[in-house]
């Protein structure tokens, strides 16, 4: 009966000692995980500077209508979310995020039911970050679509946005919102 509890000692501490190694190197992985570094590109910070909520008007047929965002940092710092006319038919999100260390993406995910990314271009002015059409998801030939976006920042509380809309292969007159940030 001795033998027999020796053996079962033996047999918990050997299974105590696998189970405290396996932890020991699950550990040891994880903190091995390779990440993509933290999006440094000035524009980055620039785009980092709208996180809040902005209120503003954007001319639709010739009468200024009311309009709103929200921008939140999201995956860590990683992405950031742009959430136009939240809880309205006409609610969109566009995504932006690094591609590599100098290129960021906007997707854009429409009310027209389409996904189109722009790869960040260089802009005519020193504070103007802008966006053109690169490739997307849902767009047949001839549809319409988001082709460009200019960021144009104003100050830390004001800023516009041009939407360019392509639509049967025609590039529209930009859509221009102007925003002031809710305090």
């Amino acid at each position: 009966m001795r033998r027999l509890l020796k053996v079962l000692a033996l047999a918990a501490l050997s299974l105590c000692t696998v189970a405290w190694a396996q932890e020991k190197q699950e550990k040891k992985a994880e903190s091995e995980m390779k990440h993509a570094p933290a999006p440094s590109a000035p524009e980055w910070q620039q785009l980092k500077s709208l996180v809040g909520t902005w209120e503003g008007t954007v001319s639709e047929g010739g009468k200024q209508m009311p309009t709103m965002i929200e921008v939140r940092m999201t995956g860590d710092g990683s992405a950031i979310m742009h959430w136009m006319a939240k809880d309205t038919p006409y609610e969109m999100v566009t995504m932006f995020h690094p591609d590599g260390p100098k290129t960021l993406i906007a997707t854009h995910y429409c009310s027209a039911h389409n996904q189109p990314r722009m790869q960040m271009v260089s802009s005519s002015a020193p504070n103007q970050i802008a966006f053109r059409f690169k490739d997307g998801t849902n767009i047949g030939p001839g549809d319409g679509h988001m082709v460009g976006l200019v960021i144009t920042f104003i100050d830390a509380n004001h800023h516009d946005e041009a939407w360019s809309y392509e639509d049967h292969g025609k590039e529209l007159p930009a859509t221009v919102f102007h925003y002031t940030r809710k305090q």
